[in-house]
């Protein structure tokens, strides 16, 4: 295999990978109300309360948010459906690179940058929103986590850019 072969199914690989992830989390946003009662039941039967009670009381809370704004104010829950929707339509433009990558780089700077903006919005927006630090850290790390495979597709992109490049006689 060429080395062009290996950076493109490198990229690629990781695009999928990233999509997949893009995708799923996306997806559990349609569900919130029953994904949490499916939770607080699970944490319950593996004794979670007795060991992290600040979880627990939680899990709790945004179930019983979640409750009441399904029966009371089901309008609220339709900006999750937006939010998991916007991640779909975002999965959606990452086939920009993977068909073309040295084109469309820009796809995945722009995915690089929305990882990075999730930091300050965690930050600002969580003790806003009465959000615990703890669950402000892992909202953090989607960006965190979401930036390695980017990186790593957008440094392969460039050496491929480099191999595709026509080479300039003097």
């Amino acid at each position: 295999m060429s080395d062009r072969a290996a950076l493109l199914k490198g990229i690629r690989v990781w695009l999928v990978l990233f999509v997949v992830c893009l995708v799923l989390s996306g997806a559990t946003a349609f569900p919130l109300v029953h994904e949490l009662r499916w939770t607080e039941s699970l944490l319950r039967a593996l004794s979670v309360p007795e060991r992290l009670p600040g979880l627990m009381d939680w899990t709790v809370r945004v179930r019983h948010g979640l409750d009441t704004a399904d029966a009371d104010y089901p309008f609220l829950l339709y900006g999750t459906d937006w939010l998991a929707f916007a991640h779909l339509v975002i999965a959606v433009a990452f086939y920009g690179p993977y068909r073309d990558p040295v084109r469309n780089i820009w796809v995945v700077e722009f995915g690089m940058i929305a990882c990075a903006g999730i930091v300050p919005l965690a930050l600002i927006c969580g003790p806003i929103r009465s959000i615990p630090f703890w669950w402000s850290l892992i909202d953090m790390s989607f960006g965190v986590f979401g930036v390695v495979p980017l990186y790593v597709v957008r440094k392969k992109i460039k050496r491929l850019e480099a191999l595709t490049r026509p080479a300039t006689g003097g």
